[in-house]
């Protein structure tokens, strides 16, 4: 029963996609763009918004579903971002395991773009005019089940909500994910994320489509060194990522022609824009480090006069008595970089503590 809803889930998902062909567009072209922002400190960390790390983290079920396990069971995680511009979003999750139905995760993930002032099409201020704001809302309820010792599946269903000035918009999305789990700490992921459609649109007759994406994950922790790499392969739905920005084209001062890269260098331009990698260095239990880098994010955000630490990010995590506490700064660009902080812990573990 369990293979067969899973099935039936990832059947709805290529129908659903197959009527909205435009799906496969990134880039500014596809609406509920926070659906892909990091989830917590710790993904952020490693370089991107989704990883395949099978250890009971309850922030890791939300990216991945086919991650949620009975070991999350009553286990809470808060997780929030001060982002640009007075911009900031969070995620509030709760895991709860039913012995035939499988395990649940619950999670209300919010942005809140803050306060604006009304101005004409010219930029002028009316001093009498009102503020407005703006924020996106999503319910998700997730879904895990470990099939036996190798393999898992989980799915996401999300209900979304999102207010700009007085235009609404709402829209359902589903996740479908699978794992393999191989007993020497190999782990891979695979997922389509963010299947589905506007339901309501901002106006009428303009529905756009939503972010979706095809990702596939790898992780392994080390046998003889506490240390486990991540390797996350984004937008496998597309091959090319690049966009053409006429200030960087390099212009041949005697012959007046624009020059190129080699076939070669452009080849793998486009190949490692799919690719960020991340380290997690584990002495203990109770502390973490963590390092990663998104070259995506680094040649589209970068500032060629002074590059910096764009598309890098590193983190830490360490435990005080019940709780897990996760840090990480992200480098966007170097107008700034997002801190991330998050709070996890588990409820059943003050109620044995009480007994």
């Amino acid at each position: 029963m369990t293979k067969r809803l899973f099935f039936l889930i990832l059947i709805a998902g290529i129908l659903i996609l197959a009527v909205n062909p435009a799906n496969a567009q990134i880039g500014g072209s596809s609406t509920y763009r926070f659906l892909n922002l990091p989830n917590s400190p710790r993904v952020a960390a490693l370089g991107g918004n989704f990883v395949a790390i099978a250890d009971n983290d309850l922030a890791v079920g939300l990216n991945n579903p086919s991650m949620i396990n009975k070991e999350m069971h009553n286990s809470i995680s808060l997780n929030f971002v001060d982002y640009f511009a007075d911009i900031n979003y969070g995620f509030a999750s709760y895991s709860r395991t039913f012995e035939k139905a499988g395990s649940f995760a619950a999670t209300m993930q919010y942005l809140n773009y803050g306060k604006f002032t009304y101005a004409d099409e010219t930029g002028i201020v009316d001093e009498n005019a009102s503020e407005f704001s703006g924020n996106e809302l999503a319910l998700v309820i997730g879904w895990g089940r470990r099939l036996d010792s190798l393999f898992s599946i989980g799915a996401n269903l999300k209900a979304i909500s999102s207010t700009l000035e007085t235009y609404n918009s709402f829209g359902m999305a589903v996740d479908v994910a699978g794992s393999y789990h191989a007993r020497s700490g190999f782990t891979a992921s695979l997922i389509a994320r963010n299947i589905g459609a506007q339901l309501s649109t901002y106006t009428p007759g303009n529905s756009e489509p939503l972010p979706f994406e095809i990702q596939l994950g790898i992780s392994k922790k080390l046998k003889h060194l506490p240390f486990r790499y991540s390797v996350l392969l984004t937008n496998l739905q597309k091959w090319d990522l690049t966009y053409d920005d006429p200030a960087e084209s390099v212009v041949d001062p005697f012959t007046g022609e624009v020059q190129t890269d080699s076939d070669v260098a452009v080849f793998f331009d486009k190949a490692f824009r799919h690719v960020v990698i991340g380290g997690e260095f584990v002495p203990s239990r109770n502390f973490s480090f963590r390092l990663g880098y998104n070259y995506q994010r680094r040649q589209e955000m970068k500032v060629e006069s002074k590059k910096g630490t764009v598309g890098f990010s590193w983190g830490f995590g360490f435990r005080v008595s019940k709780f897990n506490f996760n840090y990480a700064r992200s480098a966007y660009h170097l107008a700034g970089s997002p801190n991330m902080l998050s709070i996890a812990f588990n409820l059943s573990d003050f109620a044995s503590s009480g007994k």
